[in-house]
């Protein structure tokens, strides 16, 4: 038995599908003399591939681990799935790695899958090496893959294939500290590039082919150069990141030991470890003891699963990637359903996103998965495994609940001789937080241990809503009273008393039904957007306006999942092979049709019996119920909270009303931005002014005296003038042609346009940018001169600001919106605004330049008054100028 030594890295290589992954894993093996012989994916000898079933695939579906020497660094490769079916496995091992590898095709570019892996290594701190694949293929070439990556991932990709010292500037750039030390030595030494990659300051980049083994050896010495050995602490932590069984079926723990050390015959709470093994491929050593940094697998460990802490190490994160399809697993005629079931469970604790459950009703099990591919390799799994085949139903949406307002959840458990309350405070938490359990009560008032029970029971068990009995998400739930009998209280009552609590909370506010949403980018050739938009519009989705690049026009942006179904098969159609589809989860959001998907569910609160909301209480030597809307009356203790109406939430919860699909999901939480317009425009009232355009006029209405219809004149209603200014910029091409060269001169060119406008027409002129890109945009609402200039919040975009402005205002005034988008034209009209075309925006301005030159040089009056009068100082004086000759109209 040997020991493995003291300084290990854990490197992780991550890739979209078909990136080359494990042939550069299999090509950085063979340079460093760990295998003899460079297998290969499509010959089906791949060293890491060594199950059947991804030698058959040519795909990675399990991450295994090999060890390579790296200068004096003993490094363990983990090798991922690249398939998004298998991304639950993938984002478990993020939470043990040092660095990661992130693989890039330089024939496909970056695709979807490469920023959801970009963003969950921002989300981990992981410091990333990028290695641009298959640079052997025709295609882009260094410099301008390069830049595709600073453009699309971060500025921070620095080319480390050419000699530190052309290095020096630009990395001196990516941070103060090394600045002022470039400054003043004029070098930077490799201790601050490690520093710096580290930090995630800097992501080096390395080109060449993994196939035909170039590069490769410049990137291993890249790697030996420039990470480090991270330092551990002397008490022993260890995470659970995977647990898989061998070939005899014992149960295999694996571990990245995170402190200190770990001996066999070791005792832990959750058992004692007979077995330590160091893996590479699928060989293993045995071994006596592991230190920290090491990567094992483990025996005598039975009830911990994947994302647990040991030792002093706290559990990991809750995954970000989970399965939003449900699937109802098909048994063979004769099948023991309930040993089925016992033997689906030990898949479970291999992959908890299976989340297998047992439908006892209808009698059926039913499992979450990725997708399609993952589907077909749970079959084959099933079988090799249990001897059985399998079938999957038909899927359906896995959608979440939560609740909108805070409230106090109580659950009382008092049968004979038996006793306990719990209170608990239930708050909604951020989007994607999850379920997140504490404590806020005294000892004094109940003892600790009690309180563990409480949390306990709290994460044992999967807590359904009560509008379809959907799984709970996005809520804090704090323990802030209990209490317990000296005598007669045992753990099982905690149990009930807690559970009983989070349901008659959720019975007592309102919930609200969430759906899983997908981020997108479609691509399609230009002839074909405007089908797109009309395609993502029927089905919810929020977009941006097209981006154009090259001959394809690109859409950003989100939509429901239960919407996308299989239209990637028809933009493939449609545009006869040209359009490209790339969908990842962004998370769960309200949802668009919850009245349809609650009524569809059939789900009754009041019958659920698993789920009971009432409470039991004792009087008289005997138990008896109290419906959950009738506790508070009963309870033992005192409310800690505010209690609301629950009368008036037996009324039927509807969803929220949705005006527009495409508006954003929080563009209708306030109108203070707008409200700030109107009153700094006109104070709190509602005074009238003259108009700039045509009037309107109102019915008229019916004379009080005799029933006789007498014409009345309605007062002018105020004249709004709302500018998509991203849409005009690149409509007029005098904007088009600036912005080309300086984005920030067209803005400005516009906006000084419209104020001359405005300065004429005396309307109310609010011009509107995106900022949907910035992340962390907050939004704003600027006074430019005599207009008014709104950026839009992050994830908002013109379109949709403007539309929920002309909902607000369009009752009360008269409101004009100047696009060339068809879409949006055709909404806002018909929600009661005009529609003007950026041709039409310009040839408006166009006529009222020469109204004011006309005026102007004639010296005739407009409404009593000199014209001039009425617009910005430099623009009146220069029009004074050209009236009495001193300068020419051209100039």
């Amino acid at each position: 038995m040997a020991e493995m030594p003291s300084k290990h890295i854990c490197l992780g290589i991550l890739a979209h599908v078909d990136a080359g992954k494990t042939t550069l894993a299999e090509s950085m093996l063979y340079r460093q003399g760990s295998i003899r012989t460079m297998g290969r994916v499509d010959h089906g000898n791949a060293f890491l591939d060594n199950y059947e079933l991804e030698r058959a695939r040519g795909i990675t579906i399990f991450s295994k681990q090999a060890l390579l020497s790296l200068g004096d660094k003993e490094v363990t490769i983990l090798d991922t799935p690249g398939h998004v079916d298998f991304s639950a496995e993938m984002e478990r091992t993020l939470q043990v790695l040092d660095y990661a590898i992130l693989v890039i095709s330089q024939a496909d570019g970056i695709q979807g899958h490469v920023l959801t892996l970009w963003k969950l290594l921002q989300r981990y701190r992981i410091p990333v090496f990028l290695f641009v694949n298959k640079m052997d293929q025709e295609g882009a070439g260094r410099e301008a893959v390069l830049a595709r990556l600073q453009e699309q991932l971060s500025e921070h990709c620095l080319d480390f294939g050419v000699p530190p010292e052309h290095l020096y500037e630009n990395l001196a750039m990516c941070d103060e500290e090394t600045l002022e030390q470039y400054l003043q030595t004029e070098i930077v030494t490799d201790d601050e590039i490690r520093r710096l990659i580290r930090e995630r300051r800097v992501f080096p980049c390395c080109f060449g082919s993994a196939l035909k083994d170039l590069g490769v050896e410049e990137f291993l010495s890249v790697l030996s150069r420039y990470t480090s050995v991270p330092v551990y602490p002397e008490e022993f932590a260890a995470q659970v990141y995977k647990v898989s069984r061998d070939v005899q079926g014992n149960r295999l723990t694996h571990l990245k030991i995170t402190g200190g050390s770990l001996k066999v015959k070791t005792a832990l709470d959750v058992g004692k470890i007979d077995q330590i093994r160091i893996y590479s491929g699928a060989n293993y050593q045995v071994v006596q003891e592991v230190q920290a940094g090491s990567i094992c697998a483990v025996t005598g460990l039975s009830d911990i699963l994947p994302g647990k802490g040991l030792g002093a190490q706290e559990d990991g994160a809750q995954p970000s990637l989970e399965p939003v399809l449900r699937y109802r697993i098909r048994l063979p005629e004769g099948c023991d359903v309930h040993g089925m079931l016992a033997k689906l469970r030990q898949l479970e604790e291999e992959d908890p996103l299976l989340r297998i459950s047992w439908e006892e009703d209808a009698g059926e099990i039913h499992a979450q998965v990725m997708g399609a591919v993952q589907m077909e390799v749970l079959q084959s799994i099933i079988k090799e495994r249990f001897g059985t085949e399998v079938s999957f139903g038909k899927g359906s949406i896995v959608y979440k609940e939560t609740i909108t307002e805070p409230v106090e959840g109580v659950g009382h458990f008092e049968p004979l001789r038996h006793y306990a309350e719990v209170h608990l405070l239930l708050e909604p938490g951020a989007r994607g937080s999850g379920l997140v359990f504490d404590t806020a009560v005294s000892e004094d008032e109940l003892d600790r241990n009690w309180q563990r029970l409480i949390l306990t029971n709290l994460a044992e068990k999967q807590h359904v809503g009560v509008l379809t009995g959907a799984p709970l998400t996005d809520m804090k739930i704090t323990v802030i009273a209990g209490k317990a009998h000296l005598k007669h209280t045992e753990g099982g009552d905690f149990r009930e008393a807690t559970w009983r609590a989070v349901r008659q909370g959720l019975r007592s506010t309102e919930s609200i039904l969430l759906e899983p949403v997908y981020e997108f980018r479609l691509e399609v050739p230009q002839e074909n957007i405007g089908r797109a938009m009309a395609d993502l519009t029927r089905m919810h989705g929020i977009f941006s306006q097209p981006e154009q690049e090259g001959l394809l026009s690109v859409l950003r942006g989100t939509v429901p999942a239960a919407s996308v179904g299989d239209y990637q098969r028809e933009v493939t159609a449609y545009t006869k092979g040209c359009g490209h589809l790339i969908c990842s989860l962004k998370g769960y959001e309200p949802c668009h049709n919850q009245e349809e998907i609650i009524a569809a569910s059939g789900y009754d609160p009041e019958t659920d019996v698993r789920n009971p909301s009432g409470s039991v209480f004792c009087a008289h030597g005997a138990g008896f119920y109290v419906p959950w809307d009738s506790v508070r009356d009963h309870m033992h203790l005192e409310s800690r909270f505010p209690v609301k109406d629950v009368k008036a939430l037996q009324e039927p919860q509807t969803a929220p009303v949705r005006v527009s699909s495409s508006m954003a999901s929080g563009g209708w939480t306030t109108d203070k931005e707008l409200e700030e317009i109107f009153t700094r425009t006109y104070g709190a009232g509602k005074e009238a002014r003259s108009g700039w355009g045509r009037s309107r006029f109102a019915p008229a209405p019916a004379a009080q005296a005799g029933n006789v219809k007498k014409p009345r004149r309605e007062v002018l209603k105020e004249e709004y003038l709302l500018v998509d200014g991203y849409n005009i910029i690149f409509a007029w091409e005098e904007l088009r042609e600036l912005a080309r060269i300086n984005i920030e001169s067209a803005r400005g060119r516009l906006m000084d346009i419209l104020c001359n406008y405005q300065g004429f027409r005396k309307n109310t002129v609010i011009l509107v940018f995106d900022a949907y890109k910035v992340e962390g945009g907050t939004g704003s609402v600027q006074k430019y001169h005599n207009i008014y200039v709104v950026y839009t919040r992050e994830a908002e975009t013109a379109d949709q600001y403007i539309e929920k402005a002309v909902h607000k205002i369009s009752p009360e005034h008269h409101v004009t919106v100047a696009t060339s988008d068809a879409l949006e034209q055709m909404i806002i009209w018909g929600a009661g605004a005009s529609r003007m075309s950026a041709a039409g925006l310009l040839a408006e301005i166009d006529a009222a330049c020469s109204e004011i030159r006309r005026d102007y040089l004639t010296g005739q009056k407009y409404t009593g008054e000199k014209l001039f009068d009425k617009l910005p100082e430099d623009l009146a004086a220069l029009m004074e100028d050209i009236r009495l000759g001193r300068k020419s109209f051209s100039e």
